[in-house]
């Protein structure tokens, strides 16, 4: 089995535009929660969210491009841009095969926007009013396309779909490929451009999404106060390459991954299953594959500030680790500054999974008051903890569905 690590990174997010910049704004506990912009929300019950500021497109592609394609897909070549400079491997330039190096690509809904605008428009306008780009703009594999197309990626390419999980089963399928064999890199990413007007009503009506509408005072995963998530945006790139490949050219490493799990609940299609137990299978796998005992630990929880959620995630921790070693380990949900990613929460989260055992430092989960009995953990409330003993890091990922997901990462 080959070893599989990371070299290079890239993010777009509410607490920004690059990793350094977002994984310096995460330990700082910069909240990049704030009043909708997108939008007029006058008739709206949440008129908060977690959004992308500031923005440009262009930087990373042409005005032509940039008109032809959605804004998860703008994320999308962002970050894969990112991290490409990152790791200095590009299939264009022979620092790896072409044939050999592919593309896993997560999202949630895709090009919702241009569904969105192109509905409105047929709607109003009739047939003639629909983008002749529309078909190519919505569908959630395009981005792996792009990215594919701009980098000469001609290997083995993915886009999983698993809601809240879709980039952490990106990241993990791709590291699977690499650990066997069928690539020598693999450039993994996910990107979610989702706060609209259909989409915040959506949520909003089945419950999910909290309406107290406090900036700084919503997102508040584990505290006892919390009533439901804040929607987020943004996108994440992380390159995975084989071990001996990285070496051979001198690459720089962030860390190792080591291990994935993957578990459905097969419960119910928006609660995760009582006490955790779809969860707790996929940390376990995580953990097993990677041979992790539990020791010097920190969890990036998925931690979405829902009552059922943070009780059942709580419960999973503690079923996989054990009660005392769940008691030491640092845990921590930075969607308490960027909100609910979607399909970009794994792969942004994976980032500070990554960067808290590089530094030995556990970014906090910000706006934590009231301490909850079911979520009895070391949750690194409102601010960093340096760590330099840590050695493993788990990042943990739930979807509607049932969908779990879980990655291991070790220091190197």
């Amino acid at each position: 089995m080959k070893r599989v690590v990371i070299t290079g990174m890239g993010v777009v997010s509410p607490i920004g535009l690059d990793m350094p910049t977002f994984w310096k704004n995460a330990v700082a506990g910069k909240c990049g929660i704030d009043f909708i912009t997108k939008f007029d929300t006058t008739n709206f019950k949440v008129k908060i969210a977690a959004e992308v500021k500031d923005f440009d497109p262009t930087l990373y592609m042409d005005k032509g491009e940039v008109r032809r394609t959605d804004p998860f897909t703008h994320y999308a070549i962002a970050v894969a841009n990112q991290a490409v400079k990152d790791s200095g491997i590009s299939g264009k330039d022979g620092t790896v095969d072409p044939e050999r190096f592919g593309v896993y690509f997560g999202t949630g809904i895709g090009g919702i926007s241009s569904f969105y605008d192109n509905s409105i428009a047929l709607h109003a306008g009739g047939i003639s009013k629909v983008s002749p780009y529309f078909i190519a703009q919505m569908i959630g594999n395009i981005g792996a396309g792009h990215i594919a197309i701009n980098h000469n990626a001609q290997g083995p390419a993915l886009t999983t779909v698993t809601a809240c999980a879709s980039s952490t089963n990106a990241i993990g399928e791709a590291f699977r490929a690499i650990k066997y064999g069928l690539a020598d890199a693999i450039l993994t990413a996910g990107s979610e451009a989702g706060i609209l007007p259909l989409v915040n009503a959506g949520f909003t009506n089945c419950m999910a999404l909290s309406q107290k509408n406090v900036p700084d005072d919503t997102s508040v995963p584990f505290d006892k106060r919390r009533n439901g998530f804040v929607a987020g945006e943004g996108g994440g790139a992380i390159m995975l390459e084989e071990y001996e490949h990285a070496v051979k050219r001198g690459a720089k490493i962030y860390a190792e991954i080591v291990g994935y799990g993957h578990t459905c609940d097969a419960y119910h299609v928006t609660a995760p299953s009582i006490g955790g137990i779809g969860a707790s299978r996929a940390i376990k796998m995580a953990m097993e594959e990677g041979a992790l005992t539990g020791d010097d630990i920190y969890i990036n929880a998925h931690g979405t500030s829902t009552p059922l959620n943070d009780k059942s995630e709580t419960g999973a921790i503690k079923l996989a680790l054990g009660e005392e070693k769940a008691r030491k380990a640092l845990i921590s949900s930075t969607k308490s500054m960027i909100g609910h990613c979607l399909g970009a929460a794994g792969v942004l989260e994976a980032i500070c999974a990554i960067m808290a055992i590089k530094d030995g430092v556990a970014p906090p989960t910000i706006g934590y008051k009231e301490p909850d009995p079911e979520c009895d953990l070391d949750y690194v409330p409102n601010k960093a903890r340096k760590a330099p003993n840590l050695k493993y890091s788990l990042s943990t990922n739930m979807g509607f569905g049932g969908h779990n997901a879980c990655l291991a990462f070790r220091k190197i």
